[in-house]
């Protein structure tokens, strides 16, 4: 059986967050929150500093200042037990070629204390359309496929904050729509999900909220039209100033 896991939350509250390393600024403090319910998207260019906030966001950085409180309590006062609440798909997508699906999905949810490995990893398999290659090896998996997988490790413990960086990358067009409906299935059950994507029109109609991150630091997205062109047009006006 799982341990009882006491910390629990509704609501992400990120306030005046910086991030270095070393001399350079990753992050300038940001400030923003999340509610259960919302699809909130990270915006902007490659070196932005969305990898970064959600590496903050999943604990596996420390802000350098400012503070990140889930509900009630930050990382350093829940420690581990706030990490079972979180589940983090990143660039890195955390599988082992030299496994079969099945066995990556097994051991993972062995690791989160799942009463029944067996049987949350056979529902992942389906969820991520590859039920019938359970048992090939991750190694000859397309890139589109380990993401479809890596996408139900994340997810297999049900965490109440869902934390994606580019989810879309390597999936194709049917694939992509059997994401955005899991996202969508995520929101309706209060989920919190911050996704970084460059995706716009996959995207567009799908977010409650769009945040745009340029040079570590927040930047208005408002205006009108579809969300690629606010998007050009607040990366414009930035630029501009």
């Amino acid at each position: 059986m799982p341990t009882p896991n006491p910390v629990d939350f509704d609501r992400v509250a990120v306030t005046g967050v910086s991030r270095h390393f070393g001399r350079r600024r990753a992050l300038s403090r940001v400030t923003f929150d999340c509610a259960a319910g919302q699809i909130v998207g990270l915006l902007g260019p490659n070196g932005a500093g969305k990898s970064t906030l959600l590496s903050v966001l999943a604990t596996l950085a420390a802000p350098s200042a400012g503070s990140v409180r889930y509900g009630e309590t930050t990382a350093g006062e829940a420690g581990n037990a706030l990490r079972a609440h979180i589940g983090f798909l990143s660039h890195d997508l955390q599988l082992y070629p030299e496994l079969s699906a099945r066995e990556n999905l097994e051991f993972f949810a062995g690791l989160h204390g799942l009463d029944d490995p067996r049987r949350a990893a056979a529902d992942g398999l389906v969820r991520a359309g590859l039920d019938d290659r359970a048992d090939d090896v991750v190694e000859g998996f397309s890139r589109g496929m380990r993401q479809r997988l890596a996408l139900e490790r994340a997810l297999l413990h049900d965490p109440r904050l869902a934390l994606f960086d580019e989810p879309f990358t390597g999936l194709d067009e049917a694939s992509c729509g059997r994401l955005v409906d899991r996202l969508r299935g995520l929101r309706a059950g209060r989920r919190i999900v911050v996704l970084a994507t460059h995706d716009l029109d996959v995207v567009d109609g799908l977010l409650d909220r769009a945040l745009l991150l340029r040079g570590g630091r927040l930047q208005p997205l408002a205006g009108e039209g579809t969300l690629r062109e606010r998007y050009r047009a607040a990366v414009a006006a930035g630029g501009a100033r």
